[in-house]
């Protein structure tokens, strides 16, 4: 096993989000690997953790990552942070991302939290995806 791949997939996966023309519809460029410092409004994207454990065989290594991509929103309601991360999932459930290094096996949604933070003024969805990858 190695995590040798992990830097790969984030750049891979920060790339489709920002390219996809539907998600830059919803929260322009509002796409973050790392949240600018201070206070951000509005909607926008976050990548977040990530777990990987080895998925290694006989035909050599891999891993499978865990990862997070979040919404948030200062919106009342729900419902622009679903349509938001409905958005995400649709540029990443199946994708065929290109690694600079390794390759992808697989892509797909696991799961997804919606809640209130911050008292109730802000809305945040969790989404958990898994990639399995190799090389």
């Amino acid at each position: 096993m190695s995590y040798a791949i992990g830097a790969a997939l984030q750049a891979a996966v920060y790339q489709a989000l920002v390219a996809d023309a539907a998600l830059a519809a919803l929260v322009g460029d509002a796409v973050y690997d790392a949240v600018p410092p201070g206070t951000t409004t509005g909607t926008y994207v976050s990548l977040g953790p990530e777990d990987v454990r080895d998925a290694s065989d006989q035909t050599g290594d891999g891993a499978m990552h865990d990862f997070i991509v979040s919404v948030i929103t200062d919106e009342a309601g729900f419902s622009a942070a679903k349509a938001v991360a409905a958005a995400v999932s649709d540029v990443l459930t199946g994708a065929s991302l290109t690694l600079s290094r390794g390759s992808l096996v697989a892509l797909w949604f696991l799961r997804a939290q919606a809640r209130r933070v911050e008292k109730g003024a802000t809305r945040r969805i969790d989404l958990t995806f898994r990639a399995r990858v190799e090389g």
